[in-house]
């Protein structure tokens, strides 16, 4: 009887930290495609920013002229 509890109760425990190693592999998946999107949108924010920066020395230099 007693093999059977033992046995028993580490079924118990290996389940319970094979739900719980299956939620963390999850939890990691999802966490690296969140790091993945907001790379991307970094990436994005990053080219406009770029954009922004050209621009404003464009109209700066113009207004430069313009003043003198």
């Amino acid at each position: 009887m007693a093999k059977n509890r033992f046995r028993d109760a580490a079924v118990k425990i290996g389940s319970a930290v094979g739900k719980a190693d299956a939620t963390a592999h999850r939890a990691a998946y999802k966490a690296a495609k969140a790091a993945q999107v907001a790379k991307r949108e970094f990436n994005e924010l990053s080219k406009q920013v770029d954009a922004l920066t050209k621009q404003l020395k464009k109209s700066t230099k113009k207004l430069k002229d313009a003043l003198k």
